[in-house]
C-alpha cells in the first residue's frame, strides 16, 4: 500500500546559538511550526521571525546542529500524543517516556496551544474538589474547573498541598497531571517516590521538565500537561492539573526571549509574559452538557521572594485566577502546617460548592480564626489578660490544633464534618492540646468500630439530618467517655 502524499518544504541552518537557531530557505512557514533537522531525531518549534530569518526554539539537544545542515517542514503544527495509555506514566514535554517502560500508543494527537472553550461552552462551577486538606475544604473550598494560585516563599510547602490535592483523589475518578517545570531532580523524583508509594500514580500523568531538561522542553512542559488533561476534559471527565511551577516557567520564557532578541520590559520579562500565561490559565473550566460536562482544574504554583505578593509574576498570576492559596514562611517556621495564611488566602468561588454539611458548620470559622489571631497579637503587646481572653486563647490553640494536618495525609469531607461538629457544640472545650491532637487522630477508626455505615450515609447525602446528629452525638459522648478526655 503507497503511503500518503505529503509536502514538505527545505531549507537551511544559517547560525546555532543555545536553544535558538537561525533558518533561511522556508518561504510558506508560521509560529508553533514543527522543523524537522535532516536525519537527526532532532525537532524544533518556530518561535519568532526577524527580518531575514526564521527563529526555531530547539526541543532537543542542539550539539550535533551545525550551520547549512538541511532542515524541512511537514506543514504542520505542534501537536502531542494522548490517551488512556499515558496513565502512570512519566513523559517529558515531547510525550516520550522517561520511566524506561515501553512505548505509549496514542489515542490521538493534541495541538499543544489549543484555544480555550469559549464562554458559552462553559457553565458555572457548582460541584467540590476535595483536597483532603481541612483548612482548605472547610474555609477555602475549590470547585471542579476552577484555577486556584498557590503562593508563597520557597520551601513552605506548595507543592505539598499540589500533591496532597492529587493523593485524595484515589477512587473519586478524577485524572490527575503533575507538571514539574524547572525543578531539581531530586524533587523530581521524591514527589514520583510518593506518587508511587500511595498508589496515586495509578490515575496521574507525570510531565517532567526539569532543570537538566532543554529550555525548549521547560518552556513547553505545562502546554503539554494541558492538552493532555484536555483529551480527557472533552470525553466528559474531571482533571486535575498541579503545575510546579510557574516562577521557573517564566524565568525560562525570559531566557529565552532574550535568546531572541526581543525587547525586555519590567524585570527584564519580556511584554507579552502576561499573554502566555493567561492563554494557558483561561483552558481550566467546567463544559456546558453539549460539550461533555467535563472540567479541568488548574493549580499553578508560583514563588515569592521574602513574601512580596507584588512582584511581576505573582501578580500577574493572581490577576488571571480564581483566587490563591497564600503559605507563610512565618507560619511554617512556628510548626503550623500546612503554613496557609488566611488573611491573604482567598477563593471567589466561594463557599457554594461545599457540601451543605461543611457550609452550615464551618460558616463563620475563617472570621473566627482571624480574630482569636487579632487576639493573641495584642496580648504580647499588653501585659496582664483577663480570665475572658484566657478562655478566648485556649479556644484559638484547639482550633488552630484541629486544623493542623501532617503531610501525605488528606482527610476525607465526611470525617470533616464530624471533627467541625465536635468543635461547634463544645466537646473539645475542655480538652487540652494532646487531647485534641489524639481526637482528631483516633475519631475515623472509633466512628468505624461504633457505626461503620455512619460516614457513608454523610457522603452519600452530603448534609446532616437529625439521625446522623444523635448518631455523631452519641459517638461523641461515648469517645469523650471511653477515652477519659473530658474532666
Amino acid at each position: 500500500m503507497s503511503s500518503p502524499l505529503q509536502l514538505k518544504e527545505y531549507g537551511f541552518v544559517k547560525q546555532v546559538h543555545k536553544s535558538i537557531a537561525k533558518i533561511g530557505g522556508l518561504a510558506n512557514c508560521m509560529n508553533g511550526q514543527l522543523v524537522y533537522f535532516g536525519d537527526l531525531q532532532t525537532k524544533g518549534i518556530i518561535a519568532g521571525f526577524d527580518e531575514n530569518d526564521i527563529l526555531v526554539l530547539m526541543l532537543k539537544t542542539a550539539e550535533n546542529i551545525k550551520p547549512n545542515d538541511k532542515v524541512y517542514t511537514k506543514l504542520e503544527t505542534f501537536g502531542v500524543p494522548v490517551g488512556e495509555n499515558f496513565l502512570g506514566r512519566i513523559v517529558n514535554a515531547l510525550c516520550e517516556p522517561c520511566d524506561l517502560k515501553k512505548e505509549i500508543q496514542p489515542a490521538d494527537y493534541f495541538p499543544i496551544f489549543q484555544q480555550a472553550p469559549g464562554v458559552l461552552e462553559r457553565v458555572p462551577i457548582k460541584e467540590v474538589l476535595e483536597t483532603g486538606i481541612k483548612m482548605i475544604d472547610m474555609m477555602i473550598p475549590l470547585g471542579k474547573g476552577q484555577r486556584e494560585l498557590i503562593i508563597g516563599d520557597r520551601m513552605t510547602g506548595k507543592t505539598t498541598i499540589v500533591l496532597d490535592t492529587i493523593i485524595n483523589q484515589k477512587g473519586k475518578g478524577i485524572i490527575c497531571i503533575y507538571c514539574c517545570i524547572g525543578k531539581s531532580q531530586s524533587t523530581l523524583a521524591k514527589a514520583i517516590r510518593l506518587l508511587q508509594k500511595t498508589h496515586a500514580l495509578d490515575y496521574t500523568i507525570v510531565v517532567a521538565a526539569d532543570a537538566s531538561a532543554p529550555l525548549g522542553q521547560q518552556y513547553l512542559a505545562p502546554y503539554v500537561a494541558c492538552s493532555l488533561g484536555e483529551y480527557f476534559m472533552y470525553k466528559g471527565m474531571d482533571v486535575l492539573v498541579g503545575f510546579d511551577d510557574m516562577t521557573k516557567h517564566a524565568w525560562v520564557y525570559r531566557q529565552l526571549s532574550l535568546l531572541l532578541e526581543r525587547s525586555p520590559g519590567r524585570d527584564a520579562y519580556p511584554g507579552d509574559i502576561f499573554y502566555l500565561h493567561s492563554q494557558l490559565i483561561e483552558r481550566a473550566g467546567k463544559l456546558s452538557p453539549e460539550r461533555g460536562s467535563g472540567s479541568m482544574t488548574f493549580l499553578p504554583i508560583v514563588e515569592t521572594l521574602q513574601g512580596d505578593v507584588t512582584g511581576y509574576v505573582p501578580s500577574n498570576l493572581i490577576s488571571m485566577t480564581d483566587g490563591q492559596i497564600y503559605l507563610s514562611s512565618t507560619l511554617f517556621s512556628e510548626g503550623f502546617k500546612p503554613a496557609i495564611d488566611l488573611g491573604l488566602s482567598v477563593s471567589r468561588i466561594g463557599n457554594k460548592v461545599q457540601w451543605p454539611a461543611i457550609r452550615e458548620l464551618s460558616g463563620m470559622l475563617r472570621l473566627e480564626y482571624l480574630k482569636f489571631k487579632e487576639l493573641e497579637r495584642l496580648t504580647k503587646i499588653k501585659s496582664g489578660i483577663s480570665e475572658e481572653i484566657e478562655e478566648k486563647l485556649k479556644e484559638k490553640d484547639i482550633l488552630v490544633e484541629l486544623l493542623k494536618q501532617e503531610s501525605n495525609r488528606p482527610v476525607s469531607l465526611q470525617e470533616q464534618v464530624v471533627l467541625l461538629y465536635a468543635l461547634r457544640q463544645g466537646f473539645l472545650k475542655k480538652c487540652n492540646i494532646q487531647q485534641v491532637r489524639e481526637f482528631k487522630n483516633r475519631i475515623r477508626d472509633f466512628i468505624n468500630q461504633k457505626d461503620s455505615q455512619l460516614l457513608n450515609k454523610i457522603l452519600a447525602e452530603k448534609s446532616l439530618n437529625q439521625e446522623m446528629i444523635s448518631n455523631i452525638e452519641k459517638i461523641l459522648l461515648d469517645y469523650f467517655k471511653d477515652n477519659s478526655s473530658v474532666e
